[in-house]
């Protein structure tokens, strides 16, 4: 890999001015507005991966947004690297909160990212580590040293729940052929702690819907005789936990799968500063279930937060009135075992038998997916633990993620492939929030840690 790594050493500031012009182009699936953007998108990712040298290139069509497939098969023989990552972004807003405009990417000086981070909507999530993967690939052809063989499968509705991925999985299983899927969309403890994710977080995501009285009523004429929706969904939500932070839902846990105390032993070796946490977020302490430490809680435990909460008057001034209805947004993370779709059936059922008659309930399923793990033993796993060793000069240390990335189990499930989840950006990059970064050393690592993976991927599969 030395001519690949003098290829990438040579282009760098090439590869940084390139992902600012796909940076620079506002994809978010979850806008129609944006419609022209995203399918502009996929033709300026397509003709990348053409210009790099990569055979078959296609904008694959579906009911939604667009797939970007591509692949070099340079032996038959070879192990073949499928490569996922996705184009699409959130949304930008609160724009207010934003230092500098989220789609004209600037690069500044951080105390996380002292050579500098690129500040842009989808700098980290996800445009910057799967463009790394291209990059990566292009030094390789380039100088002659891709060791296997590589396909690529970049989507554009990831941030909006990857509906048409799972149809494009089955009706092309031959195309997407492979022995191992390469993914970065995660992160790493630190820039001097390489780390890999090995486990992440299902999710079954709910709207609930409380309806009242069949208008908004005056609430000094109406007060206190009947149901106020916000009291009552309010309520409910607060029920929703113990004393102990504890979910209230029936048959919530039955399928949990607890760690060992050998296996939680090992989770604590990762670094992690109580003071720096709540420093980084401005609190004065963490809170959550009790008999389990933040980074436990975080990644090992199911969770259920409220994402969004409205209804009423709340504009300015006052207007004195008890709303017809109540909404609230509410996610659950899964562990390994707990079915979403079952999950979903569970908050349903319980969250509909604890309404009072003076109200009624709606209980809207959106998007889920299966929590997905990967063994440490696999021939995946140890490529990518070389490569990490090779360009940081350490051992990787293994962790579970507390997010979700659900098409990961599906690919487990219509492939029977297992990924391998190379994440370059830090807690700290602001993903869908304001002002989010990434940094050049982790752009730069990246693209230099990748072309090891194929390497040893292809020297422990001989």
């Amino acid at each position: 890999m030395e001519n690949s790594q003098k290829y990438i050493s040579e282009n760098q500031e090439r590869f940084l001015n390139e992902l600012i012009d796909l940076l620079k182009i506002p994809s978010i699936s979850a806008d129609p507005s944006y419609k022209e953007n995203v399918h502009t998108c996929a033709q300026h990712l397509a003709d990348n991966l053409t210009k790099i040298g990569i055979d078959n290139v296609e904008i694959c069509q579906t009911a939604g947004y667009p797939i970007v497939y591509g692949d070099k098969i340079v032996d038959a023989s070879l192990p073949t690297v499928l490569v996922y990552g996705h184009y699409d972004v959130q949304p930008a807003d609160p724009l207010e909160l934003w230092t500098s405009p989220p789609f004209e990417p600037v690069i500044k000086v951080t105390d996380k990212h002292p050579q500098g981070a690129i500040f842009a909507r989808g700098a980290c999530d996800d445009k910057g580590q799967m463009f790394m993967h291209v990059k990566a690939v292009e030094a390789m052809l380039s100088s002659g040293e891709l060791p296997c063989n590589v396909k690529f499968m970049i989507e554009g509705e990831e941030e909006v729940g990857s509906e048409n991925l799972g149809i494009f999985i089955k009706e092309n299983k031959e195309k997407l052929k492979a022995d191992i899927i390469l993914v970065s969309d995660t992160g790493m403890l630190a820039n001097d702690v390489p780390s890999i994710t090995t486990g992440l977080r299902g999710l079954s995501y709910v709207e609930v819907e409380v309806t009242g009285p069949n208008r908004d009523l005056h609430s000094g004429l109406y007060g206190g005789c009947v149901a106020n929706p916000i009291n009552v969904l309010a309520e409910m939500i607060a029920s929703l936990h113990d004393e102990n932070g504890k979910i209230t839902i029936p048959g919530f846990y039955d399928k949990v799968v607890e760690l060992t105390d050998e296996e939680r032993a090992e989770m604590a070796k990762a670094p992690f500063s109580h003071e720096a946490y709540c420093q980084a977020l401005d609190l004065k302490d963490t809170m959550g279930e009790a008999g389990y430490s933040t980074p436990e809680r975080g990644s090992i435990r199911p969770t259920l937060d409220v994402n969004g909460i409205w209804g009423g008057y709340t504009g300015e001034g006052a207007k004195t009135v008890i709303a017809s209805k109540a909404f609230a947004k509410i996610s659950m993370r899964l562990v390994p075992d707990q079915d979403p779709e079952e999950i979903t059936q569970l908050f349903k059922s319980h969250f509909e038998s604890i309404a009072p008659n003076a109200v009624r309930v709606v209980v809207k399923p959106h998007h889920g997916g299966q929590a997905a793990v990967t063994p440490i033993d696999s021939i995946g796993y140890k490529a990518a633990s070389l490569a990490y060793e090779k360009a940081f000069g350490k051992k990787p240390i293994p962790v579970r993620s507390g997010g979700s990335i659900p098409i990961i189990a599906l690919f487990e499930q219509e492939l029977g492939l297992k990924s391998i989840l190379m994440g370059f950006g830090l807690d700290s990059d602001a993903i869908h929030s304001p002002n989010e970064h990434y940094g050049l050393f982790n752009y730069y690592k990246g693209i230099e840690t990748i072309p090891y993976f194929y390497h040893y991927f292809n020297e422990l599969n001989a």
